[in-house]
């Protein structure tokens, strides 16, 4: 069995996506992998982007067809069909790239340091401008330096750290060991809003050693999602703030005997309450109806929703 199981969640609209993300697997300097692709019921078909490969590629990649799940439903799919030989999870997103050196630096950091979970920094275009490389947490939090070459990192209370601002982790740089591969997975109806930094938040505190490196390992695509870009006039503005609400509401289970983090936690929960509200009160002034039947929704979960309408209505709230 390959040292590797690549999981890649498929869900795209337009051909060539998939092939390219393929290309950059075959690619890699470390070759001893196979590739499980989860067909989200994605109205693109995953065998068409097989068709260019060689037979030797097309062999070492099955995919797994389901009715759409959402990237969380699909990784979760792709981590219970991982064979029961493999000793790491590496993901990938069909429309990222990962970098030739990026399953070979992966596996000599998690086999020299005797580690579990890995993630490499990422980079992206000027859209993605809010990423920024794992390097930079060496002269902001307390990092001890593994490695020059490529540059790892240690960080005691990377849970912690990553609450302060998660922008330097991604899906498509992160790796997994056999024990987080067989307990963890991700909030499924999370469905693209924060499930990924619930899993990330799991697999550190189950972790039994946490290795970050300095260098690519993937370059950031531009596929297209359902909320590809949405903002506060959009419609799906609402679910998005109360999806991200429900996943923050999960994160804060996960903290609750450390209260300086619980208090980040409500302010972000906080935030995404106002600017839900703020984009249901312009599309009053636009004279269009609000989502009302969300806006219950939310509020029988989280009646502090309810005191932040009133602050609305009293033109006390900040945007």
């Amino acid at each position: 069995m390959a040292t590797f199981t690549i999981i890649i969640p498929f869900y795209q609209r337009e051909d060539g996506i998939l092939r390219r993300a393929l290309a950059s697997v075959f690619a890699q300097s470390f070759q001893d992998f196979d590739v499980i692709v989860v067909d989200d019921q994605s109205p693109y078909a995953a065998e068409d982007e097989l068709k260019p490969l060689t037979q030797d590629q097309r062999e070492r990649i099955t995919i797994v067809k389901q009715p759409n799940a959402g990237p969380g439903g699909a990784r979760n799919t792709g981590l219970d069909n991982v064979p029961a030989a493999t000793r790491f999870a590496a993901f990938l997103d069909s429309d990222d790239l990962w970098t030739p050196a990026h399953l070979q630096n992966a596996h000599d950091a998690l086999q020299k340091f005797d580690a579990d979970c890995y993630w490499a920094s990422i980079h992206g275009g000027e859209e993605f401008d809010y990423h920024f490389g794992i390097a930079d947490l060496e002269r902001s939090e307390k990092a001890s330096r593994l490695s020059d070459h490529p540059l790892l990192l240690e960080i005691p209370d990377l849970a912690g750290v990553m609450l302060k601002n998660w922008a330097f982790l991604h899906m498509s740089c992160m790796v997994i060991g056999r024990p987080l591969i067989e307990k963890v997975r991700f909030d499924a109806a999370l469905r693209l809003a924060a499930e990924d930094v619930l899993f990330f938040c799991d697999c550190m505190l189950a972790a039994r050693r946490i290795v970050l490196c300095g260098e690519a390992g993937a370059l950031r695509g531009e596929g297209i999602n359902i909320f590809h870009g949405v903002d506060n006039a959009s419609p799906e503005f609402l679910k998005q703030q109360f999806i991200t609400w429900m996943a923050l509401d999960r994160l804060e289970s996960r903290f609750s005997k450390r209260p300086q983090e619980i208090e980040t936690i409500k302010a972000y929960k906080s935030r995404a309450r106002k600017q839900a509200l703020w984009s249901q009160a312009g599309l009053v002034r636009r004279r269009r109806m609000p989502d009302l039947r969300l806006l219950a929704r939310w509020a029988w979960r989280d009646p502090a929703l309810l005191t932040s309408v009133l602050q609305l209505a009293g033109g006390k709230p900040s945007k």
